[in-house]
């Protein structure tokens, strides 16, 4: 009764969790690298919205997290029937908040993107993308909700089968729309990329709708009588809201100097930061299983189960990160050539990928750990963490190499800072607790 879950258990839960968590970048990349081939200026706007595209869904989707620690915990009580009423609620708000957001950033989209530093025709090319693609924004936080909810049943099998058909789809397209077939489909360009991301958003929310009405014990009947955990969603999510905001602080401030920095320079942060978001996601699998299983163990009433579970997830997610650095840095020349020709862009980008590569064990444990804690509802603890590693470690790196020593190098420095102090607090506080 008291045994940890076994590592098969754990990849039951990680590897599909994984694959579903690279379906969003992949989108993101194969839009950069098909739209790198058109242009250094429209590679520029799409990873300026783009980024700007993600960094919202994060700030917004928090039900997700917070979802899935309320159902695996109500999972591992074998209590389920006492949330079936929050599931709707929680798609309802979801839904409603998208709608909400898509509408605000249309309406100063100039201003956001002006806010990023974009002007002339980067501007006008990140309005474009962004006018599209931001329609995305309900069918994609309605869908992470249900993923969160797959999650919480210790299934991640249902969202990594949609994640692949989305992303399929969006690869397809990216190639139809972008470049066009002669004689019946005419070249959107930067349009067709953000439609192509549309479309595979929308296909994925169907997709999770009709898996959680065919698969789960959950219903879409929506009832006006707050279920009693939904102060309790709301208020995980809320805490989760701001750790979020912090988080984006730190890609915005990373994009908009960069982007001060000239148009090569936004280029090669572009690609680098979505290798680093490709990579984190990868490794987030492994989180997402911590996720699930704190909760179910927190449920469960089971401590030792629980710490033990935490170093083996531990460990395997730094042997991921350890590998991943290895790929890339055989790679190393060859990366970039990816994503682009433009000789100014690539010297730019060698010569920080240093960094992205010596971040993927560091990363690699925080993530783990950052997955524990949700599971665990441990809400306020990383929220301020993220609070005091952002304000006390990224920002006055970066503040500082920008006056000292303005270039790409000062930004990913601040970025290797800033992992250290949250996979270190992280580690210690884990064992404080539980491995006594």
């Amino acid at each position: 009764m008291h045994e940890a879950p076994s590592r098969r258990e754990i990849n039951r839960l990680a590897i599909p969790a994984i694959l579903t968590g690279i379906a969003e970048p992949i989108i993101t990349l194969v839009d950069t690298a098909f739209v790198g081939q058109v242009g250094t200026t429209e590679l520029a706007a799409v990873g300026i919205a783009g980024s700007f595209y993600l960094m919202t869904v994060w700030i917004l989707a928090q039900t997700l997290t917070a979802i899935a620690a309320i159902v695996s915990r109500f999972y591992g009580k074998n209590q389920l029937d006492q949330i079936e009423s929050l599931i709707p609620q929680a798609l309802g708000s979801n839904l409603v908040l998208g709608i909400g957001f898509f509408i605000l950033t249309n309406v100063f989209a100039t201003e956001i993107f002006q806010f990023y530093n974009a002007e002339g025709e980067v501007l006008l090319l990140c309005e474009e993308y962004f006018n599209i693609r931001s329609w995305g924004f309900p069918f994609t936080l309605a869908t992470l909700l249900l993923f969160g909810v797959f999650r919480g049943l210790q299934n991640t099998s249902w969202a990594m089968v949609i994640s692949l058909i989305g992303a399929a789809v969006n690869l397809v397209l990216d190639y139809l729309l972008i470049f066009g077939v002669e004689g019946s489909i005419e070249p959107m360009g930067i349009k067709g990329a953000a439609a192509a991301s549309l479309a595979a958003q929308v296909l994925m929310f169907i997709l999770a709708i009709i898996f959680l009405s065919a698969k789960t014990s959950f219903h879409l009947k929506l009832r006006f009588q707050l279920n009693p955990e939904f102060k309790n969603l709301a208020g995980m999510s809320a805490d989760l809201f701001i750790r979020t905001i912090l988080l984006n602080l730190t890609f915005y401030l990373a994009t908009r100097y960069a982007t001060g920095y000239g148009e090569e320079v936004i280029a090669a942060h572009t690609i680098a930061i979505n290798i680093w978001l490709f990579s984190s996601f990868f490794i987030d699998g492994y989180a997402h299983a911590g996720n699930a299983l704190a909760g179910r163990l927190l449920g469960e009433d089971r401590p030792k189960s629980l710490y033990h579970m935490g170093l083996q997830i531990n460990k395997i997610a730094i042997f991921i990160g350890i590998a991943l650095a290895a790929i890339y840095a055989i790679g190393y020349f060859q990366i970039g050539k990816l994503f682009t020709d433009d000789a100014a862009v690539l010297a730019q980008f060698e010569a920080i990928f240093i960094l992205v590569i010596l971040t993927q064990p560091i990363n690699a444990s925080a993530f783990a750990f950052d997955g524990i804690y949700k599971g665990l509802g441990e809400m306020k603890l990383l929220r301020n963490l993220l609070i005091a590693s952002t304000l006390l470690g990224f920002v006055p790196v970066c503040l500082g190499f920008h006056y000292l020593s303005p270039g790409l190098l000062g930004i990913w420095i601040a970025f290797v800072v800033w992992m250290i102090i949250r996979s270190g607090w992280l580690i210690y506080d884990f064992k404080k607790r539980y491995g006594t």
